[in-house]
């Protein structure tokens, strides 16, 4: 029998990843049915499950593989950044939901109602919250934002508003003007 390598391992399970993130965008988690996730990815259930103990396991590696790519987003080019690609994937997916807003209002509905889910994502959610106070430290220190208004609250001004987009988007209202917008969030924080 031919051994399969660490690469080929790793670029199936982000194949997995990538069409489970779609299912469970489209369907919600308890909508992602083993059906839906095996037409989605083109596999069987075994094959899926090889490489992620259960239908939860895989739905946190979702969020998880999320997280990370929105904590390296932000370190590199700020939250507003991770809101106007957002916006971008919003107005490009043909009125679905999917990507990260899919599994943000998944997460979101899943932190109120599964306490283990909850305390599971703290973590995730510490190292978002983290890497934006981080970027804005260092845009701080760099004397490009306003120094009225501390750190921490411009934290949680950009963490509301990426909330607020998630929402907007999420019961499908018109993206507008929300690119401007999210001009006049940059603006807010930033020195005059």
């Amino acid at each position: 029998m031919p051994r399969v390598s660490q690469d080929q391992l790793d670029a199936r399970r982000h194949e997995i990843l990538a069409a489970a993130r779609g299912c469970f965008a489209r369907f919600g988690y308890e909508g992602a049915t083993v059906r839906r996730l095996e037409e989605a990815t083109g596999l069987s259930r075994g094959a899926i499950f090889h490489h992620f103990r259960d239908k939860d396991s895989l739905f946190l590696a979702v969020a998880e593989d999320d997280a990370a790519a929105m904590v390296a987003t932000v370190r590199r080019n700020g939250l507003v950044q991770v809101m106007r690609d957002l916006l971008e994937q919003a107005r490009t997916s043909d009125g679905d939901t999917a990507g990260w807003l899919g599994s943000q209002l998944e997460v979101s509905r899943r932190l109120r109602t599964d306490p283990q889910f909850a305390k599971r994502w703290a973590e995730r959610s510490a190292a978002i919250a983290e890497a934006t106070r981080e970027r804005l430290e260092r845009q701080h220190d760099a004397g490009v934002l306003r120094d009225d208004v501390g750190v921490e609250v411009l934290t949680q001004f950009l963490e509301l508003a990426y909330d607020g987009l998630v929402l907007h988007l999420a019961t499908g209202r018109p993206a507008g003007e929300l690119s401007r917008v999210l001009d006049v969030v940059e603006e807010a924080v930033r020195r005059p």
